[in-house]
């Protein structure tokens, strides 16, 4: 099957190398190189980096608004074209393309969390399972009929970035039955009632309120890590907070209890991973050799 891929982050990566493994990927798009590192030089998206490594071609469009960018997606003559995270809206001649249409893989059972950060949100909101969907995609936001589903616990200390990694895989592996079954799948529309938006991560969520009931403190930590991380300030320094469980224990809000065991606004929370300025995230007994930590925690 001839198919376009579109994607950017590390995410889509495992979902590029089984269709490059089992297809004809025609073409990659891409978001362009952005500026990072220290030196601030433009670095190419992982999906860029990996499929140039595969010998595939590349195009990365500021906007697929243009009459020119359509009309050269339209000439690669795709089957289909497979959407994860690529960071653009798709307008409808993009959309109409291909003959099967545009296929979305998105990491939620939809429609609960729609939009950009569903894993994030579904471990924030305190979610007992999240999964994949591929969705057939339509102009609206991810609101297409589903093709195929699968659901997955979401583990009791997981982070959205160990979460990450399990959902990435699912869905290289759906999208690779999706792709086989095609012509037999049915559709099935979207429910009207559940529907919830996972809106992006903002930085100014990511400061920890020990006030907030512990399972709350609990969920933000392991929702915001990897990135952006959750933090507090630790004697006048910001500190990473980026593993936790829920722990025994009382006391007043930001407490330290033990080691990096901190009251909470009803229960306490164990952080399991802490990262200080310029420094690799440790586990607490290395996080803690040297550092004196205040009896209260802000």
């Amino acid at each position: 099957m001839k198919v376009v891929f579109m994607g950017t982050p590390e995410f889509s990566v495992p979902v590029l190398e089984t269709l490059a493994r089992d297809h004809e990927v025609v073409c990659v798009y891409s978001q362009p190189p952005r500026p990072a590192g220290r030196g601030k030089k433009d670095r190419p998206s992982p999906v860029q980096a990996r499929a140039e490594g595969l010998g595939l071609p590349v195009r990365h469009p500021v906007s697929l608004k243009s009459a020119e960018a359509q009309a050269e997606f339209a000439a690669l003559g795709a089957d289909v074209a497979v959407v994860v995270a690529y960071g653009l809206i798709l307008p409808q001649p993009v959309l109409d393309a291909p003959r099967h249409g545009c296929l979305n893989i998105h990491a939620s059972l939809l429609p609960r969390w729609r939009g950009a950060a569903p894993i994030h949100r579904a471990i924030m909101a305190g979610d007992a399972e999240t999964g994949i969907c591929i969705m057939q995609m339509e102009a609206g936001l991810d609101t297409g009929p589903v093709l195929l589903r699968e659901a997955v616990a979401i583990g009791a200390d997981e982070t959205t970035g160990q979460l990450h990694d399990r959902l990435s895989g699912m869905g290289a592996r759906l999208i690779g039955t999706a792709l086989a079954q095609l012509p037999d799948l049915h559709p099935e529309v979207q429910a009207a009632e559940g529907v919830t938006y996972a809106s992006k991560i903002d930085k100014s969520e990511a400061q920890v309120d020990w006030t907030r009931p512990a399972t709350e403190v609990d969920r933000l930590i392991r929702g915001l890590s990897p990135f952006p991380g959750a933090w507090c300030q630790i004697g006048g320094e910001r500190v990473k907070l980026l593993g936790s469980h829920l722990a025994e224990g009382q006391g007043a809000p930001g407490q330290v209890l033990h080691g990096l065991t901190v009251a909470c606004g009803g229960g306490a929370v164990a952080v399991t991973l802490a990262q200080r300025e310029g420094k690799k995230p440790m586990a607490p007994d290395a996080f803690l050799r040297g550092f004196a930590l205040p009896d209260r925690l802000v």
